[in-house]
C-alpha cells in the first residue's frame, strides 16, 4: 500500500537535465553511470523500507541496474517499497496562451504503460503546472490539463497502475497568499471534474498538491500557520472523501520554509489525523554532499551540513549541524520519526474523512 501511516512516498524521478544541475553543484560529473550509482546508493539505504512506502522513478532509472546485476524495480520490492514512473513528457508552451504550459506525454502512452507493467511498475506519476499572473491561468489552460491529467489517470487504472494525480501550482510570481488559495481551489474542483467525467476510481487514486503559499514575489510572505489553514481549508472543500491520500511537493520553497510550513500541518491538533513528511533538499541537498563524499573516496556518512535544515524549539524537530544528523541513508531519528532528506512529501490520510 502506498498510504500507510509512518511512510511516505519518495519522489526521485529528477530529469536528466534537473540532475545535472545539481551534481554540477558540487562538480560531480553526471554521466549515466554516476546517475545510476547515485540512485542504487539511495535505494540500498539501510531500513528505507521501514519509512517509504513508493519510490517513483525516471524512465532511464527504471531501466537501469544496481552494481549487482538486479533491475532497480525489482531491487526497491526486495527493500519492501513498491516502483512507479513519472509518464508525462514535460510542460511546454501552450499554443495560443503565452505564459501558460501544457503537458505532453498522452500520445503512445497506453502502451507505455503497458510495458511499465511488465517492467515490475505498480503506480504511475504525471505533472501538470498552472501559473499565476496577469489574466493568469486562463480557463483553457486550467481545463485542459485537468483534462490530460485525468486521461492519464484513467488510462493508468486501465493498466492496472495507480495514478498520482500532480496539479502544481507554482510560486513565480507577485501573487498574495489568498490570490493563490483560490486558484489552488478552482483547479483541485476542475481537476476532480474531469477526473469524474473521465470515470477514474477515486478510490485508486492520489493526489500530490502544492501548497497554498504567497507567490515567490510578492512582499509579504504567509506565515506557516496561515500556510496551513489555508491549505487544510482547499483540500476539504475540493478532495472527495474517497480519495485515499494526498501528498504534497515543495514547489520550489526552501529547505527551511517547506519543514516549517509541513512542521505546522503535521501538527496533530491542526488536522486531527497522524501526517509523515519528507522535505525536499532544494539544489544541492545533504543526500547530494553525500554523494560527493563518497565519489571523494570518504564516508558517505557524517555529520549533516550545518544550516541545510533547522528548526529550533519544535517537537517535528528536523535538523542539521549538531550532530544528530547522518548522511549516506541521510536519515534522522527524532522522537521515534524518521525524516528522509530527499523529495518533499508528506502522506496526508485525507483530511476530508
Amino acid at each position: 500500500m502506498l498510504v500507510l501511516p509512518g511512510k511516505g512516498i519518495l519522489a526521485a524521478d529528477e530529469s536528466t537535465p534537473t540532475i545535472t544541475k545539481r551534481f554540477n553543484s558540487v562538480e560531480i560529473s553526471c554521466t549515466e553511470e554516476m546517475r545510476s550509482a547515485y540512485r542504487e546508493m539511495l535505494f540500498t539505504t539501510d531500513g528505507l523500507g521501514e519509512f517509504i512506502s513508493g519510490i517513483i522513478l525516471f524512465d532511464e532509472t527504471f531501466r537501469q541496474a544496481s552494481s549487482e546485476g538486479v533491475g532497480f524495480p525489482e531491487l526497491i520490492r526486495q527493500k519492501g517499497m513498491i516502483p512507479g514512473i513519472k509518464v508525462d513528457k514535460g510542460a511546454k508552451p501552450m499554443a495560443g496562451h503565452a505564459g501558460e504550459k501544457i503537458t505532453e506525454g498522452l500520445d503512445g502512452l497506453r502502451g507505455r504503460l503497458d510495458e511499465y507493467r511488465e517492467l515490475g511498475a505498480q503506480f504511475t506519476k504525471w505533472r501538470a503546472v498552472i501559473s499565476i499572473g496577469e489574466g493568469l491561468p486562463t480557463v483553457a489552460c486550467m481545463r485542459a490539463n485537468a483534462h490530460a491529467l485525468a486521461r492519464f489517470a484513467a488510462l493508468s487504472q486501465e493498466a492496472g497502475l495507480v495514478p498520482v494525480v500532480e496539479p502544481e501550482v507554482l510560486m513565480e510570481g507577485s501573487h498574495s497568499i489568498e490570490h493563490c488559495e483560490c486558484v489552488t481551489e478552482l483547479t483541485l474542483k476542475t481537476v476532480f471534474d474531469e477526473l469524474f467525467e473521465q470515470r477514474v476510481l477515486l478510490e485508486g487514486m492520489l493526489l500530490k498538491s502544492s501548497m497554498v503559499v504567497s507567490g515567490r514575489g510578492h512582499k509579504r510572505t504567509a506565515p506557516p500557520e496561515e500556510v496551513a489553514e489555508r491549505t487544510i481549508r482547499c483540500l476539504r472543500r475540493t478532495v472527495p472523501a474517497a480519495v485515499p491520500g494526498v501528498v504534497f511537493l515543495s514547489g520550489g520553497q526552501t529547505d527551511v520554509e517547506a519543514t516549517r510550513n509541513l512542521n505546522e500541518q503535521a501538527h496533530p491538533a491542526a488536522v486531527g489525523v497522524e501526517l509523515f513528511l519528507w522535505p525536499r533538499s532544494s539544489g544541492a541537498g545533504p543526500e547530494t554532499v553525500a554523494w560527493q563524499r563518497r565519489q571523494s573516496g570518504g564516508s558517505a556518512r557524517g555529520p549533516l551540513p550545518s544550516g541545510s535544515m533547522q528548526q529550533s524549539g519544535s517537537a517535528w524537530d528536523v535538523f542539521a549541524g549538531n550532530g544528530r544528523g547522518t548522511c549516506g541513508g541521510v536519515l534522522v531519528k527524532k522522537h521515534s520519526k524518521v525524516f528522509r532528506y530527499l523529495e518533499l512529501q508528506f502522506v496526508l490520510a485525507n483530511p476530508a474523512k
